[in-house]
């Protein structure tokens, strides 16, 4: 299981929000190719980044400070989410070198949308779906639609999703602990590899999430746990692998 920590953009610098609000958000640095390296030098395998403020806006904003770390760190796979609603968007970041894309509110209001990019970029899409009680959660969690993660994920499925990064908004960036049941559920249920996000806060959320890996947890995204020292991302890969290698 990877330990992948989060870098979320908003004009230009890295901050973490707390349940999605732009109004409560928390700067951790003002260059995000320094702050990559700093999670590279901790030995991660993966980086997820987030735009901000594309997420809002429906384009991409921060699209240059992903570039930028996409050349600076060439063999590191990233996953890039926020603004991505046409395949060209989808095209510049895989040309730019960024691994994966994340679609977001597009895959819930466009399904179509998915199975679409899927064909044009194999084995690069992952859907994001931001589910509150459940339920999923568009532009920017500012919106709840009466549709649930579960169903979608199995509808992704066909489609050559290649994993999901599923986040409980209720639980982000509130450091409260990982909603182990629904993560899982989502795996098994929707036959898609998850990416758990949201409320991951120290190294025991990793020792739970990696003891279930088995059922099809990829990964666990990790932030304000990582900027406020409660989460070290060098000893959380080094459990996760340990307890992969059982």
């Amino acid at each position: 299981m990877l330990v992948i920590p989060a870098i979320d953009l908003k004009d230009g610098e890295c901050v973490r929000l707390r349940q999605g609000r732009m109004d409560d958000s928390t700067v951790f640095g003002d260059n995000p190719v320094e702050m990559a390296r700093r999670w590279v030098n901790a030995g991660c395998r993966r980086l997820h980044l987030v735009d901000l403020n594309g997420a809002f806006a429906g384009v991409p904003v921060n699209g240059g400070a992903v570039t930028a770390i996409a050349k600076e760190f060439p063999g590191l796979p990233i996953q890039i989410g926020g603004g991505i609603r046409t395949l060209e968007t989808i095209e510049a970041y895989v040309k730019a070198g960024v691994s994966y894309v994340i679609i977001g509110t597009k895959a819930v209001k466009e399904p179509a949308f998915v199975k679409e990019a899927c064909a044009a970029f194999p084995g690069k899409v992952i859907v994001g779906l931001d589910a509150q009680n459940g339920f999923v959660a568009t532009d920017g969690w500012a919106e709840v639609s009466e549709v649930k993660a579960v169903d979608l994920a199995k509808q992704f499925k066909h489609d050559g999703v290649s994993a999901i990064v599923y986040t409980d908004i209720a639980r982000d960036g509130m450091m409260q602990g990982v909603n182990l049941e629904a993560t899982v559920e989502l795996a098994v249920e929707g036959g898609i590899p998850v990416i758990a996000s949201g409320g991951v806060t120290n190294i025991e959320d990793i020792r739970h999430l990696s003891m279930v890996a088995s059922k099809g947890i990829l990964g666990a995204i990790t932030g304000r746990a990582i900027y406020e020292g409660t989460l070290d991302v060098a000893e959380a890969q080094a459990l996760a692998d340990k307890l992969a290698a059982r």
